[in-house]
């Protein structure tokens, strides 16, 4: 785990963000005011209680009459079935509420990370993204559904009974609020606590959650290297911390609750204390009394529940800014505003103005470093015409990788400039250079679906006819026909029910489909067994026809073929030519080929003595 790379949140209470949050509601206003409508209606309701209280203990009760009784009864059985639909309506309203903001938010977290660059990737681990997309997202739905709008409740509540306190006795509502300007300085040093203790948790749990991702991804290497019983012990020390930082969480707002609900109980105390002495001294009514005990209880009742929300509010700010610290991320690779305008953006495209794409390529003195590490290429510059297929062979780290996402814009050099046919592609859309690329990885990656499913990913709107050719193309058919189900066969999560060499066969194919005029291949034989790569080769060598591409190899006989070699050393090219004209030179190149060819060699002797 990168822990240096969960943001540090110092800020007590951010206004702006929640200005923010209560921003992205705002396509549920026609609820929301509904939903106000119902708590307004209720407080109404709930402020008239007491008053009805009174007017039963003073004309009923202490005269003894029963005169206009059932009328009394009539409205206040009605006023508790309005009550009852007003609380229908509110579980109805805010349940709405929540699932929507929650599906809005959830869409725009997945949008932007459909817009992020290659480095967020590299940076921030996948346990992290998956807590923010699920629990920190939940934890803010929930937050706007339903803790904002009890929360608007309370201080409503709290200011209608305040008001009618200070009409029926203002002496004895001011005595009874006395211990407010207390309650309210407890509030402040209690929110910087509870804030911290929220934010500790929620950073623990992405880690939580980034250990289930690896422990589940890395399922296979636990258990050929045996590690079962010492991952158990990591992961149980992680979630130690969870406990102990959740336990340390809930004690903090636990002793803040008691603290509100004995100021609440000094205060009602206070009122029954003094307006007792009132009604014995004839001060004030005894019904007086017991509507105003009943709005000093419901007066500190709010707050009471004030008090819970607010403590959900510092969990659910920990959230918030951890959802927006991903959504307001900004890519480390993006188009102008202008290009934007002429051409589109990733999701609403202008391919109208789309130039036709020919596959000439020009790296220009172009070096390039990733963030906070040293340079890995220094003035690299080379040049390529439409057709041509350059290999690009050294050591692990020398940059050849570096290469080709310089060249598909994943990341975009330091200095210098990459030019597709003479235009620096930074004046053009990346979509429109992604769109003319196909990607062929050392480790293919296929979606859960059908073989079909996932080779019409390429391009969506092909035809059954279409998906089968590109299959042909890359030698695949036959294998797929054998399939139990042929292209409808289920691939399973990630691909694991085909091999490695049907994997990447299918990618190629998904790759081909496209139709796209530059190629790139990371080193896509260096996986599989020596007859899938020579079904690859021949694969390649009919894709790659007409074509700009680009080929990593590891495996040294599989590029003889191409148009010229570079050798990759420290981001440097040392060598280049054709595969015979870097025998002649018996260079670093040679003395790699003549040793891979000895291995092979010595492999394959070694296989017939068996």
């Amino acid at each position: 785990m990168n822990a240096y790379e969960e943001q540090e949140y110092t800020q007590s209470f951010n206004i702006d963000l929640w200005k923010k949050l209560i921003s992205y509601a705002r396509a549920y206003r026609k609820d929301l005011l509904l939903l106000a409508l119902v708590m307004v209606v209720s407080g109404g309701i709930d402020a008239v209680f007491p008053l009805m209280n009174r007017y039963a203990v003073d004309h009923f009760i202490v005269p003894g009459e029963l005169a206009g009784l059932w009328i009394f009864a009539l409205v206040y059985g009605l006023l508790i079935a309005v009550q009852a639909l007003n609380v229908w309506l509110l579980i109805c309203i805010a349940g709405k509420i929540e699932i929507g903001l929650c599906y809005d938010i959830r869409n725009m977290g997945f949008r932007k990370l459909q817009e992020l660059s290659f480095s967020y990737f590299d940076r921030t681990p996948v346990g992290w993204i998956m807590a923010r997309m699920t629990s920190d997202i939940q934890r803010l739905s929930e937050t706007l559904a339903w803790s904002l709008v009890d929360l608007m409740w309370g201080i409503a509540m709290m200011l209608t009974t305040i008001g009618i306190m200070l009409y029926l006795n203002w002496k004895l509502a001011l005595i009874t609020l006395s211990v407010v300007p207390i309650l309210v300085v407890t509030s402040m040093y209690f929110q910087r606590i509870i804030l911290k203790a929220y934010r500790e948790v929620r950073k623990i749990n992405s880690q939580i959650t980034g250990a289930f991702n690896e422990g589940i991804m890395g399922a296979k290497t636990t258990k050929s290297l045996v590690r079962e019983e010492e991952n158990l012990k990591e992961f149980e020390e992680l979630t130690e911390r969870m406990r102990y930082s959740s336990v340390r969480a809930i004690v903090v707002s636990s002793i803040y609750m008691p603290i509100v609900m004995a100021l609440g109980s000094i205060g009602t105390g206070l009122a029954l204390w003094l307006g007792g002495n009132g009604v014995i001294n004839n001060a004030i009514s005894y019904g007086t009394l017991v509507a105003f005990i009943s709005y000093t209880t419901q007066f500190f009742e709010p707050i009471r529940q004030v008090a819970h929300i607010f403590a959900e509010l510092q969990n659910s700010q920990a959230s918030a800014e951890r959802v927006f610290s991903m959504i307001e991320t900004e890519p480390d690779v993006k188009d102008s505003p202008e290009i934007i305008e002429e051409y589109g953006d990733l999701f609403t495209p202008k391919k109208e103005n789309w130039p036709p794409i020919k596959g000439d390529v020009t790296f220009h003195n172009v070096s390039f470093s990733y963030k906070e590490g040293e340079e890995v290429l220094k003035n690299f510059n080379l040049e390529v015409k439409a057709g041509q297929t350059i290999a690009l062979v050294g050591e692990t780290g020398a940059g050849k990788s570096t290469i080709v996402n310089l060249l598909c814009r994943f990341y975009e050099p330091t200095e210098g400039e990459i030019r597709i046919d003479g235009v620096d592609y930074r004046k053009r859309s990346q979509l429109w250079l992604q769109s003319n690329i196909g990607y062929v990885l050392q480790t293919p990656h296929l979606f859960s679906g059908t073989v079909k499913e996932n080779i019409r990913y390429g391009r969506l709107d092909a035809t059954d006819e279409e998906v089968v050719e590109a299959a042909k193309l890359v030698n695949a058919h036959d294998f797929i026909m054998k399939l139990e189900k042929g292209y409808d066969t289920e691939v399973g999560e990630g691909g694991n029910r085909l091999s490695t060499g049907q994997k990447q066969l299918i990618s190629f194919a998904r790759a081909v489909l496209a139709n796209p005029r530059i190629f790139v291949l990371d080193e896509a034989t260096s996986s599989v067994d020596t007859e899938t790569e020579r079904i690859i080769q021949n694969a390649i060598q009919k894709v790659l026809r007409g074509r700009t591409s680009f080929v990593i190899a590891h495996r040294l006989s599989t590029i003889k073929s191409a148009d010229r070699i570079l050798v990759i050393r420290n981001g440097r090219v040392v060598e280049q030519g054709t595969h015979f004209e870097l025998l002649r030179r018996r260079g670093y190149y040679y003395r790699l080929y003549t040793n891979q060819f000895m291995e092979e060699k010595e492999k394959e002797i070694m296989s017939q003595m068996r």
